[in-house]
Formats: structure tokens, sequence, C-alpha cells
């Protein structure tokens, strides 16, 4: 192919690994990573220019989720290896398409493109990393690399949330109130200009130091959720057709009041205990036991006129694709805290665990620093 770097003459590659759970201290550099191999022919391998870091980072560096995660790496338990150390945490790449599977004809060497690896695979915090053709997505145009590397994570799971769980498109969103809790983070960011693109009214619930951000992201309605009692506030506005809830806790207890009811108003919340049951009671019970749960919170608030859902991140090309021609129509716009250089990963996780970002945390891959 007259490519130098073609991975076959590469045996290993720089990457930010953990060998075990726990603090930011377990965050290890290394020169020595495996070099990832095409296993099917579907995967291609891209070239990292750009990743960012999404709470699931920190919660994946304590050990969340380890227990499904594991059961979905290897569930029939053939491999020898009985650890999935060392382990490359992030999600979000933005690169270049370096070697592709036999069967991928959608993309070849040197195409831009963007993706979020699903968290049992091993992670783009690396020179190099392997992806499902499914996942990976052309990179919008007029972004770079950097800017695109925010959005996949968060563009899916808001994507997840509000049209495959929530129902929402550009043909019926139009006119709708849609009430964004945990506005300013960043699914919250992405999610108001979704929905504002499909023509939505949005209210945005967020701390009064992201007002302004959220205006310039379309909002129609900002609330401090901090200058006063939040359920009171939004309680003296009209009612909602869709509610996202990036937040939880107690805001499930009264938020579903807010919704229009008997006209297929619905509530989805992103923060659901699927991994945390998993970690706790095991694969079997974990499982029973989130089923239970959302059930039973389905069959209650139906009775009440209201749909209540569950939303996880979905890993799509597809989806990547709607997405990329928003961002190239400019409609929706990247969201950026700060860039870090891949020789400063352990700071840009100390960034996200210190919270109030006003967006991503990027991570540039290939700057020298």
């Amino acid at each position: 192919r007259g490519l130098r770097a073609s991975p076959r003459a590469r045996s290993a590659m720089p990457s930010w690994v953990i060998d075990r759970y726990g603090h930011n201290d377990v965050l290890r550099f290394t020169k020595d990573m495996v070099f990832p191999i095409i296993h099917f022919p579907n995967e291609v391998i891209i070239k990292v220019h750009a990743a960012s870091l999404n709470p699931i980072d920190l919660s994946m560096r304590s050990g969340y989720g380890a227990t499904a995660l594991n059961m979905k790496r290897d569930p029939l338990k053939l491999k020898s290896t009985d650890t999935e150390f060392p382990l490359t945490l992030g999600r979000d790449v933005s690169g270049v398409v370096m070697e592709c599977g036999l069967s991928v004809s959608y993309f070849k060497p040197g195409d831009e493109v963007w993706a979020a690896i699903p968290p049992w695979k091993q992670g783009t915090l690396s020179e190099f990393v392997v992806a499902s053709g499914n996942e990976v997505s052309f990179k919008p145009k007029r972004l770079s690399h950097t800017e695109a590397a925010s959005l996949p994570y968060v563009g899916l799971t808001a994507w997840s949330a509000v049209n495959q769980v929530g129902g929402l498109n550009r043909s019926n969103c139009s006119g709708k109130r849609v009430l964004i809790l945990g506005a300013s983070g960043g699914v919250g960011t992405f999610a108001v200009q979704l929905v504002k693109a499909w023509g939505a009214h949005v209210t945005a619930v967020c701390s009064h130091d992201a007002s302004t951000l959220m205006k310039k992201l379309g909002a129609d309605d900002v609330i401090d959720y901090k200058s006063g009692n939040l359920e009171e506030q939004l309680k003296t506005l009209p009612l909602f057709d869709f509610i996202l809830d990036n937040v939880g806790g107690s805001t499930e207890k009264w938020a579903l009041d807010l919704l229009k009811k008997w006209s297929g108003a619905t509530y989805v919340t992103l923060v659901t205990p699927f991994l945390i049951n998993m970690d706790k009671l095991g694969v079997a019970d974990g499982m029973l036991q989130t089923g239970v749960t959302v059930g039973s919170k389905t069959v209650k608030h139906l009775f009440k006129g209201v749909h209540y859902r569950w939303a996880f991140f979905m890993p799509s090309g597809p989806s990547l694709d709607e997405i990329a021609e928003l961002v190239d129509s400019g409609k929706i716009q990247p969201v950026i805290d700060q860039v870090f250089s891949f020789s400063e990963v352990p700071k840009a996780f100390l960034k996200l665990e210190g919270g109030h970002a006003r967006g991503k945390t990027v991570i540039d891959v290939i700057s020298k620093k």
C-alpha cells in the first residue's frame, strides 16, 4: 500500500494504560503496548490524532462496571489470561485509517474518521486503536481532529437518549417543550444543540456560570439550580413533552410530574444502576435486579400517563454520519474546555475529576510535547 508505518512492521506502540483499578496514580505511560491487530474482517486500525475524556473513563479507572465489561470482553471464558490488564482507557477518537479488514469497503487507508469505541474494547489513549467498521464514520470536514474528538461519545449518548429511546427526530420535534437537567456537561451541551436543531423549545438546567454558554448554544430558558428550590422553579413553567436527565438522584422523584400527562411525554434518564448492580450482585442477579427495577418504574409511571425510560451509550457509525451532517451544516458545534498533550494525560484526568468543566477535556495525541 505504500504505507511506511504499516502496522505489520510494528509490534509495540506508545499508550497510557492501567494495570489495576484505583486513583490517578494507576495511570502508566508505556512505549511497549501491544500493537492492535485486525481479528475480524470488518475491523479497521486507526492512527489516533486526538482523543477525549468522559466521566466513564474516571469510573472505569476505578473499576466501575468491571464485571459486566469483562463478561462482554470474553463471554465464553476462552482467553488463557484471566485479566483485562494492561487496559487502555479513552472512548473517543479522531484520526486516520491505517489498515482495513478484508470486508471493509466503506473506508480505505488515509481516510479521516471519527468514532466512539465501546468500553469493553481497548481505548483510544494510544497511538493506534482498532474499531469495527460499523462504529466508524467520516470525520466532519469543518472540524479539526482535536475538535472532532470531543463529540462522538457524548453525541452518541445523547442521540441514543433523545432519538433511539426518546423517539424524537427532525420531523416530530418542532415546537416540543424539552427540559435538559445537567445541561452544561458533555452530553447536555450536545443534547441542547441537537433538539434545538430539530426545532424544540429548550429549557436548560445548569449553574449560573454556565448560563451564557447555554444561551449561546440556543437554550430558550436557562434555570440556575443553585438559585433556590429547583423543583419549585420548574413548576412555574408550562409542562414538558420530553425530559433528559443527566443528573439522577433525587431529581427522579419529582421530575416526572413536570411532564404533560397522557400525551406520549417521555422522561429519559442516563443515570442507571445497571453496571453497579452487576458489580455488586454478579451477572445473573445484577441483570435480574436491573430488569425488575426498570420494569416496575416503567409500569408505575405508565399508570400516571407518562413514559419512563433508561438510555445508554450505543456505538454507531450510521448515527455518527447523521451527527457529522449536523456539524458540517453548522447546527452543532464542539464545546471544549481544555486541550492537553499526550504527555499530560494524568493531568487531564485530574481536571475532569475536579468537575464543573464547561465542555470537554481533549487529548492531542500526536502533539510531541
